[in-house]
């Protein structure tokens, strides 16, 4: 490949920056006292911001590639990496009073978001099957050590290897299809791939490829029957984690399928969008199925994160651009809600207390009807109910599986809709009308994770208004 020139590196400006800046956290951090963390807290929120704004700035309305196609950049990329910005910056302000309290407040949990954020923003803009896959490989590394942060914690050590076994097999799954893929066209280039996809007769080693690819993709999404590590390392890992890792990465994983299925083998779409439509079904079934006896919270909300990755597959399996918006929309309102979700247990939480069962809840309304009704808020989105956002976004997925002619696939997702309401509803109910027993959980004292949840739980609704201004954005990132 030629030395890279200035039309190479403009594409790139958001990406050199947050690497740039996370290697100078790293440094600065060394030489600061555990009583100065707060300055690497800030410094990581600031990083954030000016990756936005280098986004904003130079939005993209056409597509620009750079470094020999390696990188693309466009609308549809950079709508996905300012929700990757904000639900980061919404993690790291969740995460701070609760990291506190378990003494896990250090830098290396920042540094470790940023390169995960970064690994999401390659994923994000790939035009290569290779910085796909490094763009993986980065924001997996730096989750396998997020969730290993608490050392001392044998569940989270544990949690941690699981997902590191179970990640590095899906990850040689991942690679093993893509080398069937570039076996059968010749080439890494997504588009040169595309090329050679409509070129094809035979067509079986590449179908063959596709299977595997898929399989990698359903393991990073979290849908079933690749789901196994969801709950443990949910259950596992430190709420702020949990947090973290439950809401960003769906983002880059829609972005990482987008890239892969239709930029790459878009042209025989008709056969991987029957397996995407299957792996919808079974994500919704088996999710909601068992989050319905889940008596633990992160592990109900686990569950739970694959039924909803049901539902934006079913986006995924129409295969045009008014899927891949309503896929988008989903992923975005889910990230957000998710964060939420997450955050009402950090929020909840005190020193020597993990408020991540369901029982914990328990006359959260008698004793503090503020919170209450915020965390109704939350599950009420996550059930679909109008007019919070995630009912439109809900509807978005099942109109998008009509066009495609799935209407199997819509039935299979109303109908696990209305099942899964029950297991929200049963956290509603916990709160408004069980007797509360003992001290319970009670609202954290740092104002900063007090604002932000008052914000993002009372955003589900007000965004339910205004669900159109999100939705264009998405319709803009894939115009017909």
């Amino acid at each position: 490949m030629p030395m890279p020139t200035l039309a190479d590196l403009t594409p790139l400006v958001p990406e050199i920056f947050v690497c740039g800046a996370a290697f100078a956290l790293l440094m600065v951090d060394l030489f600061l006292s555990d009583q100065r963390r707060g300055l690497t807290h800030f410094l990581a929120l600031f990083i954030l911001a000016g990756a936005a704004v280098l986004t904003a700035r130079d939005f993209a309305m056409q597509p620009v590639y750079g470094f020999a196609d390696l990188f693309v950049r466009d609308a549809a990329g950079d709508v996905l990496k300012m929700a990757v910005y904000a639900v980061s910056a919404m993690a790291l302000v969740y995460a701070k009073p609760s990291l506190v309290d378990r003494g896990l407040f250090k830098g290396e949990f920042h540094v470790l978001v940023l390169f995960s954020a970064l690994g999401m923003m390659l994923m994000i803009s790939s035009g290569s099957m290779l910085t796909a896959y490094l763009g993986l490989e980065l924001q997996a590394l730096a989750a396998y050590g997020l969730v290993a942060i608490d050392r001392d914690n044998a569940r989270s050590s544990e949690a941690a290897m699981k997902y590191f076994v179970l990640g590095s097999l899906a990850s040689g799954l991942l690679l093993y299809g893509m080398s069937m893929v570039y076996g059968a066209t010749g080439s890494l280039q997504l588009h040169e791939i595309s090329a050679a996809v409509s070129a094809s007769g035979d067509k079986t080693l590449l179908l063959v490829g596709v299977v595997f690819m898929l399989v990698g993709i359903a393991f990073k999404f979290g849908a079933a029957p690749f789901h196994m590590w969801v709950p443990d390392v949910y259950h596992g890992a430190p709420t702020a984690v949990t947090l973290f890792i439950g809401s960003a990465p769906k983002l880059a994983a829609f972005g990482f399928a987008y890239r892969l299925l239709e930029t790459g083998v878009g042209p025989i779409d008709a056969d991987w969008q029957l397996m995407v439509a299957w792996l919808a079904a079974l994500s919704m079934i088996i999710g909601n199925l068992v989050a319905l006896v889940q008596t633990n919270l992160k592990r109900m909300l686990a569950y739970s994160t694959v039924s909803h990755v049901g539902f934006l597959f079913m986006g995924l399996a129409h295969g045009g651009a008014a899927g891949y918006s309503a896929a988008m929309f989903y992923a975005i309102v889910y990230a957000v809600t998710a964060a939420a979700a997450f955050g009402a247990i950090v929020l909840l939480s005190r020193r020597g207390f993990e408020a991540d069962e369901i029982a914990d809840f328990r006359g959260l309304w008698a004793r503090h009807p503020l919170h209450a009704m915020l965390v109704m808020f939350v599950m009420a989105s996550l059930a679909g109910v109008p007019p919070f956002i995630g009912f439109w976004a809900k509807l978005e997925v099942l109109r998008a599986a009509l066009d495609a002619g799935l209407v199997w696939l819509a039935i299979v997702g109303v109908v696990f809709a209305v099942i899964g309401a029950f297991y929200y509803l049963r956290v509603i109910k916990v709160m408004f009308f069980d007797e509360p027993e003992g001290e319970g959980a009670s609202p954290h004292p740092d104002g900063q994770v007090r604002a932000l949840f008052v914000v993002n739980a009372s955003a589900l609704l007000l965004l339910g208004v205004f669900a159109n201004w999100i939705l264009a954005w998405c319709r803009y990132a894939f115009p017909v």
